[in-house]
């Protein structure tokens, strides 16, 4: 079963969850043009921000992800993770 996650931001619309990038940060793209992307993290005391990065930070976090994924022995999720990479930016 695949789970999606999905954030509403207040200028660029509905956002897609990539992949957990560390124990409090995720990686966000736009849901539609998959062009512009989103480090969320979560501040008790600011709540929720979003910060911009560019497409070469994010693929070198993904690919990042994909290697840990992949050392651990975790070859569904690893599987999921490169289909998403392949699908968003090749």
């Amino acid at each position: 079963m695949s789970t999606e996650t999905y954030l509403n931001h207040p200028d660029f619309g509905l956002l897609f969850r990539i992949c957990l990038v560390d124990g409090d940060k995720e990686l966000f793209t736009t849901l539609y043009a998959q062009r512009l992307f989103f480090l969320a993290k979560v501040d008790r005391a600011a709540g929720l921000l979003f910060d911009p990065i560019g497409r070469t930070e994010a693929r070198m976090m993904l690919e990042t992800r994909l290697r840990i994924l992949r050392q651990a022995g975790q070859y569904n999720e690893f599987e999921h993770l490169n289909k998403v990479y392949k699908r968003t930016f090749q």
